[in-house]
């Protein structure tokens, strides 16, 4: 026999049961399905704030999520003590970190000795840029080219890889008589960005500021700085700090190029190799 129903004040039938978990009676199938616990301070928010994460976008290539709302990286080279003492140069090996300065990813270079020491800050290289669990994300290839104004022909050039063997952009030196500028290509080849950095590259305890600009030249939206790191270390050591800023909405792969850029800037004007000293200029 069914469940005799109880009359009310009214004599109508009391509803039934609708506590939560239950509709009609009958509980819900998702009420015994914890939340996963997502937290949305992975994406920016605030640290303990649940929320779905983010899905991120279609083109956005494997292991650089972490650059989607970001607007400014600090890349920190580290300190080669064998190199500071024998002046023998080893591969540079750096941190990236995002603004807070966690560390997001690692970046080391990969070359043989005899180009290292022979070519000095002219050298071609191989920069591999990895998670941290140890997985290559990004690769950025410097061929070996002119490095002075008096060779309009063959100026300095990097390609960015992601995922590795996947073009995502260039980064092309512009000839000019006076100031170092490059311009930050797609894919494709077309330029998005342009660099533009002082006359005279000269790190004497200030920041060294190299403007990221809009294509007409007429707006600044963002600037990869040489930091200064002190006297003692820019002396006697290889190690360099920069700072890179760009919109927040620049579009993920053009972020991971603008890296391209700053390593290409640090050895063409901050390397200091063997008996080779960093230039002052473009020449």
């Amino acid at each position: 026999m069914g469940k005799k129903k109880t009359l009310g004040q009214s004599g109508n039938p009391e509803p039934e049961d609708s506590s939560p978990g239950t509709t009609s009676g009958y509980p819900e199938p998702w009420a015994d399905i914890p939340l996963p616990p997502y937290s949305f301070s992975q994406f920016g928010g605030p640290p303990g704030t649940l929320s779905m994460p983010v899905p991120p976008p279609l083109n956005c290539p494997p292991g650089l999520e972490h650059l989607i709302l970001i607007d400014q990286l600090l890349v920190q080279q580290q300190v080669e003590i064998l190199e500071a003492i024998t002046g023998f140069e080893t591969n540079n090996r750096y941190e990236i970190k995002d603004r807070l300065k966690q560390t997001i990813y690692f970046a080391v270079e990969d070359n043989d000795c005899c180009t290292r020491n022979f070519c000095g800050y002219n050298r071609p290289f191989t920069i591999k840029i990895l998670t941290l669990s140890g997985q290559e994300i990004i690769i950025l290839k410097r061929p070996l080219r002119c490095n002075s104004c008096f060779f309009p022909c063959c100026l300095q050039k990097i390609e960015v890889q992601a995922p590795p063997g996947v073009p995502i952009g260039y980064v092309s030196q512009t000839w000019h008589p006076c100031f170092p500028k490059f311009s930050v290509q797609n894919e494709n080849r077309k330029e998005v960005l342009k660099v533009i950095g002082p006359i005279m590259v000269c790190n004497c305890s200030a920041n060294i500021d190299f403007e990221v600009k809009s294509l007409d030249k007429g707006t600044v939206v963002g600037k990869i700085s040489k930091q200064w790191a002190g006297f003692i270390k820019e002396l006697f050591t290889n190690s360099d700090n920069f700072g890179i800023q760009f919109p927040l909405d620049l579009d993920v792969k053009m972020k991971a190029v603008m890296l391209g850029a700053c390593f290409l800037i640090d050895f063409m004007f901050f390397e200091n190799t063997g008996l080779q000293r960093p230039k002052i200029g473009i020449w």
